[in-house]
C-alpha cells in the first residue's frame, strides 16, 4: 500500500510540475542597452537644440517600460494597452503632473525610431513636451524585431 501511494505521488508530482512550469513560464526579452542609451542621447540632444531641458533617467519608469515591451512582444503587436495602469503605478511613486508614452516597433536603429516619432505630430509633441524624467526600453523579440517604449514624466 505504501509503495502504491509513493508511485501515485511521484506520477502526480511529475505531471503537475511539468504543466505548472510551462503554463507559468514568463520569458523576459533581453534589453538592447546600446540602442536604449543612444535613443536617450538623441532625444536629449534634440530637446536641448529646441531649448528644452535634458530628461533624467527614471529607474521605476524603466521597469514599467520594460514590462510593456515584454507585453507587446508576447502579444506580437504595437500597443498602448494598459497605459493608465503604468501611469498610475508611476504616479503612486512620485509627485507627477503628467505622463506620456511613445512606442515603436521594427526599427533597427535608435535614429530610425526617433525620426519616425518626429514625423508624427503626436509623438513629436511628446518628445518636445514639458517633461523632467524619462525611461527608454528597447527589446528584441525572437525573430530580431525591436520594440521601443519611452515614457515621459513631468514631476
Amino acid at each position: 500500500m505504501r509503495m502504491a501511494f509513493y508511485v501515485l505521488f511521484v506520477l502526480l508530482s511529475a505531471s503537475c510540475s511539468k504543466e505548472a512550469v510551462e503554463s507559468t513560464a514568463n520569458i523576459e526579452a533581453e534589453n538592447a542597452l546600446e540602442i536604449e542609451a543612444e535613443l536617450l542621447n538623441i532625444v536629449n540632444d534634440y530637446r536641448v537644440s529646441i531649448g528644452k531641458s535634458v530628461l533624467i533617467h527614471n529607474e521605476f519608469a524603466y521597469e514599467q517600460a520594460n514590462l510593456h515591451n515584454d507585453y507587446m512582444i508576447a502579444k506580437g503587436s504595437l500597443s498602448h494597452d494598459n497605459f493608465s495602469s503604468r501611469a498610475s503605478k508611476i504616479s503612486n511613486q512620485f509627485d507627477v503632473k503628467n505622463i506620456a508614452e511613445n512606442v515603436a516597433r521594427n526599427y533597427d536603429t535608435a535614429n530610425k525610431a526617433f525620426e519616425k516619432w518626429l514625423s508624427s505630430t503626436n509623438h513629436k509633441a511628446t518628445i518636445e513636451g514639458d517633461f523632467t524624467d524619462t525611461a527608454v526600453s528597447v527589446k528584441k523579440n525572437e525573430v530580431g524585431e525591436y520594440y521601443y517604449t519611452q515614457l515621459f514624466i513631468n514631476q
